[in-house]
């Protein structure tokens, strides 16, 4: 298999652990595996000890499906299979469902596995662009277009990395519609799911509405969790499932038997970690919001739906990867250029909003601003 270099992974690997001030993570605050297990009561912590640290069953440990079906409307355990992270959800879908010479739509700009391994495979691919424009909005007619007779998956990302746009849902459920139509699968990347800032606008996923889509979860992102590497994938597709089951014994065969104990104790505590890591960003969302507007004349700001992250633009005459370069080393705060993502976004620039510490970030930014302005 021939893939091309993950551009926003081997950006990561030269920065992320160098960089003093981290302003574009894509995820939430975490916390230590002691503050985890208290959420549960001092007996997990002796459970937690006392665990066998033999091989796992391959498609997940039986309580955490349990509890991973229950973040559905109607899913059950069995319509689960647990991964190494949202990556390798991914990956074994890719590989195990798609062929060379099926076409795959795929929404963009992406998170790049997300049309690079459908791509090395040698699928055609249609990209279902967004534009600042437009608000980052989906074209529905632009798809309905788009769809061809071997047409086999619709590739889509709500709420959105990097812009934090939320489909609405009678566009997801006219987008079902069409796949419906003609028995498409709906490949649906829901890894920010529960941070809409707005109940109103909670996302539905996509396993409860189509029974040929397949959801992907993660520890990650809404939880804060990287740390653990579980993901998941949730369909009620049977074939989807038991193809996506036999390519994972060539990827991780089965999980960590330590991150499987504390996802589970993370769902059980769903709630409790979902609202903290909102309120932090709804905190750093106010401040986002202060700072832009001081420097409307610099940047472009549209405001996220849901999610840790977004996608601002400069208004001026350098290009996004020059000031994030000239940042990252006078100031040590590191912002994503959206070149990582497509060459047509020279002036975006990720931002990450979901930890504490994002107004020390922040205040840091400011300084460089300041310093330019005076030049």
């Amino acid at each position: 298999m021939k893939i091309a270099d993950f551009k926003l992974e081997r950006y990561f690997a030269k920065y992320e652990f160098n960089a003093p001030y981290l302003l574009c993570s894509s995820d939430c605050e975490s916390m230590t595996i002691g503050e985890l297990l208290a959420m549960e009561g001092e007996d997990s912590f002796e459970a937690f000890q006392k665990m066998w640290l033999g091989y796992t069953e391959a498609p997940g440990n039986p309580e955490l499906r349990h509890y991973i079906s229950k973040l559905y409307r109607n899913i059950s355990d069995s319509q689960v299979l647990v991964t190494a992270g949202a990556e390798e959800g991914i990956f074994i879908f890719m590989n195990s469902l798609l062929d060379k010479g099926d076409h795959v739509i795929v929404q963009y700009p992406c998170y790049q596995s997300l049309v690079e391994i459908a791509c090395s495979i040698g699928c055609e691919i249609t990209k279902w662009e967004m534009s600042e424009e437009q608000g980052w909005d989906l074209d529905m007619d632009f798809l309905a277009s788009n769809i061809k007779a071997n047409t086999k998956a619709i590739i889509i990302n709500s709420p959105h990395n990097p812009t934090g746009y939320l489909i609405p849902r009678e566009k997801l459920k006219h987008l079902m519609e069409l796949a419906n139509a003609q028995n498409i699968l709906v490949f649906s990347d829901e890894v920010y799911r529960y941070l809409e800032y707005s109940p109103a606008d909670g996302f539905e996923a996509a396993c409860d509405i189509y029974e040929n889509a397949i959801s992907l979860g993660v520890m990650s992102k809404s939880y804060g969790l990287a740390g653990l590497r579980i993901g998941w994938v949730a369909t009620k597709n049977r074939d989807v499932l038991k193809k996506m089951s036999a390519f994972k014994d060539y990827t991780s065969i089965c999980n960590s038997a330590p991150s499987e104990f504390l996802s589970i104790v993370a769902i059980k505590h769903h709630d409790k970690l979902i609202q903290r890591n909102l309120d932090i960003i709804n905190n750093n969302l106010k401040a986002l919001d202060i700072f832009f507007a001081s420097y409307s004349d610099y940047f472009n700001w549209l405001k996220p739906k849901a999610g840790p992250i977004a996608f601002p633009s400069l208004n001026c005459n350098i290009n996004a990867e020059e000031f994030c370069h000239s940042l990252v080393h006078s100031k040590g705060v590191l912002l994503l250029p959206g070149i990582h993502y497509d060459d047509k976004c020279s002036k975006n620039f990720r931002i990450g909003f979901g930890r504490q510490n994002m107004t020390e970030c922040l205040a840091k930014l400011d300084e460089y601003m300041q310093e330019i302005i005076v030049k």
